[in-house]
């Protein structure tokens, strides 16, 4: 195991490298290991907007990147997205990412970086040299090291959370935690 995959640090979001909504004072820290191509993160991505608003600055909310194989454009998407947060931007990519899942080409990814008024030159020099790939993958390897095989994957305070039956799961396992904290 190395040094940076350690459990403890798997489950402390890193302000450097993870996309945070939320206080780092909040009770909950829900981890979500995501998808941009994936229809079910899609849905999550829904929830998940509905559980900030409603439970507010109780709980802290961090994406990771894990593109699946089977989505041909995620892993280029994840680093469109990456090449956002470095202009200030992550949150609002990662919302026309998911509002737009059916159209996730370059071409596409490149119109929705000018719809946010990036700097067009610096992002495709940036996608063009692939600058933010190795971060994608960090993601990547920590979900691997964690056993995941398919996404949403969401960890409460560290615990998995199964959301194959459904999100409300993941709203319990929020209860739940806060009750415990």
């Amino acid at each position: 195991m190395t040094a940076n995959l350690k459990p403890d640090r798997i489950f402390k979001p890193d302000e450097a490298t993870d996309h945070i909504l939320g206080p780092a004072s909040a009770r909950v820290t829900v981890i979500e290991y995501g998808d941009f191509e994936c229809a079910s993160c899609g849905q999550a991505h829904a929830a998940m907007k509905i559980m900030h608003a409603h439970f507010g600055r109780q709980v802290r909310f961090v994406y990771r990147h894990f593109p699946q194989n089977a989505h041909p454009h995620a892993e280029l998407a994840a680093e469109a997205s990456e090449a956002a947060a470095a202009q200030g931007k992550f949150w609002a990519f990662y919302d026309l990412l998911f509002d737009h899942q059916q159209h996730l080409e370059d071409k596409h990814l490149v119109g929705y970086a000018s719809k946010l008024g990036l700097d067009i030159p610096r992002y495709q020099n940036e996608m063009n040299d692939h600058v933010y790939l190795q971060r994608v993958q960090e993601h990547m390897a920590g979900g691997l090291h964690l056993g995941l095989r398919a996404t949403p994957a969401f960890y409460v305070n560290g615990t998995v959370t199964d959301v194959s039956f459904g999100l409300h799961r993941l709203h319990e396992a929020i209860d739940k935690a806060l009750l415990a904290s």
